[in-house]
């Protein structure tokens, strides 16, 4: 059955940007500075979530204390950290998927807990300017798992969460998509099928995700 699609929003590290594994070692490096040696999944699972509450979270849970001025300083730290250690490496077929969708008439949104600054570092202008929509963790006041930034992007389009499919990678990023009603499609490019089992469906690479979506949401066949 074809879906009455209008719109595909995409999250953007992990699903078109291949950007986890710096933020994952310029996270590392600020957490281990402060004696937390914090996991590669610890920060994987926590992708789109707002960095402050990762920094909040992530010191409770080794029992440290942080005042929310020393995380904000913190956080401000690996933000000027990964600007130095990122470079723009996208997921294989995620530039041709969007530029194929847009041509094919669907609204595009952009919905991801990086802040709007990072995202005109990392994205260029060219792919920027085909999103409709992009809500970044500078636009919310709950990141994800929180379902408003997806229902941000939704009143944007001014469309039903039945007129939409979210594209994935992480735990909290399907539940923001899940909790706002959206068809959520997760992709296995930084965690393996067993952290993603709250999607909808759950695909390999964007191969197979462009299969799915010519059965599912009508995508014409190139």
């Amino acid at each position: 059955m074809i879906r009455k699609i209008k719109a595909v929003i995409f999250d953007m590290d992990g699903v078109i940007t291949n950007t986890m594994p710096y933020h994952y070692q310029v996270w590392r490096e600020i957490f281990h500075a402060e004696g937390i040696p914090v996991s590669k999944y610890e920060v994987y699972s926590r992708e789109g979530q707002k960095g402050l509450n990762s920094v909040l979270e992530i010191f409770a849970k080794y029992g440290k204390k942080i005042s929310l001025k020393e995380a904000k300083e913190l956080l401000a730290k690996k933000e000027n950290a990964f600007k130095k250690a990122a470079k723009t490496r996208f997921i294989p077929g995620s530039r041709s998927f969007i530029k194929k969708i847009h041509h094919q008439g669907f609204r595009l949104a952009l919905v991801t807990g990086t802040s709007s600054h990072e995202i005109n570092e990392i994205l260029p202008a060219k792919l920027r300017d085909l999103f409709d929509v992009i809500v970044s963790g500078s636009d919310v006041t709950h990141g994800k798992p929180h379902p408003e930034p997806y229902q941000r992007a939704l009143k944007a389009l001014r469309i039903t969460p039945q007129e939409a499919i979210v594209i994935e990678n992480a735990p909290f990023g399907i539940t923001s998509a899940t909790k706002a009603g959206i068809f959520c499609i997760a992709m296995k490019t930084s965690l393996p099928a067993s952290y993603l089992k709250k999607a909808n469906t759950i695909v390999s690479d964007y191969h197979q995700l462009e299969r799915y979506a010519h059965g599912s949401i009508g995508l014409k066949k190139s």
